[in-house]
């Protein structure tokens, strides 16, 4: 038996979350670093409200990566920010306006 990719097929990956990683973390703020074998990117959340010449932030996440997979992460990151800006965009217009509240919720009217 061969224990390669399905013949003719293309390979997926079953991504499992468990119930604990199920919410995520958020973070306003991400640091990018590399060497010459990996990047490292630090999410944080940093607290923008507090006035003082250093904004405190705490790291949520680290993460790091192998460097051949960074063009596909970049290519993953544009091509979801499009749709999401494109979304947006149709938001702003005028047939649009109307048909929702302020935020994601529907207004219904009688």
């Amino acid at each position: 038996m061969s224990s390669g990719p399905p013949a003719g097929g293309d390979r997926h990956i079953n991504i499992q979350v468990s119930p604990e990683m199920m919410a995520g973390v958020y973070a306003n703020f991400a640091n990018v670093s590399h060497s010459d074998y990996e990047f490292t990117i630090t999410f944080a959340r940093a607290h923008h409200e507090f006035e003082g010449g250093e904004i405190p932030a705490i790291v949520v996440a680290r993460v790091s990566l192998a460097p051949r997979f960074i063009p596909e992460l970049m290519a993953a990151l544009a091509e979801n920010y499009s749709r999401w800006e494109a979304r947006e965009d149709i938001k702003n217009l005028p047939e649009f306006e109307g048909s929702s509240g302020s935020g994601d919720q529907d207004q219904i009217e009688e």
